[in-house]
């Protein structure tokens, strides 16, 4: 009989949470282990399902870091690598279209499907919903840089009742070209911004950001963030996702969370518990017209 009441409170203790964020949509970033591990996998879509039963959006927006660099090796097709942003040749363009449009895009929606949802996987390119342009004049080959997204289109399928799964495919403006590769936690946070999502969740294979005595941040804003880039205690694959973060707070999301994929739950533990896990990022940005904005960012 405890153990039932245990799990009653439970439930109540996430009626505040639900409430808060009805109707709201929330954008999560999937990838890492959560990506990978066949359990890990049946809990994130058991998650996302109830997400949308209790009255949530949920709009995924996915990677496949690990999955491409093992096909090209296994093409004999160099893999490189810049502050996190993998540089993107011709050849490695059609294999990472492949993989993420193809391969993992229809089985993350049809995972979702097996359990009740209502998912539609698509590709950037569908209908022009992520265009970009070269990153660094072409530095990176076909490693793109976001230049717009169809926020419209991504929320008109959210109000038919779909779960929208994109691939961080762009489209060119040139009808030859192949398409643009783009850093799956950048296009977690261009979307979050386009749609004017309530939060963006970046799921990874890390319990948040951490020191250098890897102690967990709970809390960063734009200022932690570049004083902890250029001691060297945020470098490599986290850049791109601190940046996100602060990009999608900035333009219009209200809160960017990294928390660990590999935990069970993740998703549910972030939304529904008080304390939360991961690392959150939040605008510090004192008060505005007499009202504390940090203070009111904490209570969303």
């Amino acid at each position: 009989m405890q153990k039932k009441h245990q799990k009653v409170q439970v439930l109540l203790d996430a009626i505040p949470h639900i409430k808060k964020f009805y109707g709201k949509t929330i954008v999560i970033k999937y990838g890492g282990s959560a990506q990978t591990s066949p359990d890990l996998q049946e809990k994130f879509a058991e998650d996302i399902v109830l997400l949308k039963l209790v009255g949530m959006n949920p709009v995924i927006v996915h990677g496949g870091g690990a999955r491409i660099s093992e096909l090209l090796e296994k093409l004999n097709i160099k893999s490189e690598f810049i502050d996190g942003h993998r540089v993107t040749s011709e050849e490695t363009m059609r294999v990472v279209e492949m993989v993420l449009s193809g391969d993992i895009n229809k089985n993350i929606t049809s995972l979702l499907n097996y359990h009740g949802a209502k998912a539609i996987g698509i590709s950037g390119k569908d209908s022009s919903i992520i265009k970009a342009k070269p990153k660094d004049n072409g530095k990176f080959g076909y490693t793109g840089v976001v230049t717009e997204v169809n926020g419209q289109l991504i929320n008109n399928l959210v109000k038919e009742g779909f779960i929208p799964v994109i691939a961080p495919i762009a489209d060119s403006a040139t009808p030859s070209h192949p398409g643009f590769n783009i850093n799956a936690d950048v296009a977690a946070s261009k979307v979050a911004s386009a749609i004017n999502a309530q939060k963006v969740l970046f799921l990874t294979d890390i319990k948040g950001v951490l020191d250098k005595e890897g102690n967990l941040l709970n809390s960063l804003d734009k200022n932690d963030v570049e004083r902890y880039k250029k001691d060297g205690t945020i470098a490599g694959g986290m850049i791109p996702k601190v940046d996100s973060c602060i990009d999608a707070i900035y333009n219009g999301v209200n809160k960017a969370h990294i928390i660990d994929g590999r935990v069970e739950h993740s998703i549910l533990l972030e939304l529904f518990t008080s304390d939360g896990i991961g690392t959150q990022f939040l605008r510090k940005n004192g008060t505005n017209n007499g009202i504390d904005i940090e203070k009111l960012l904490n209570e969303i």
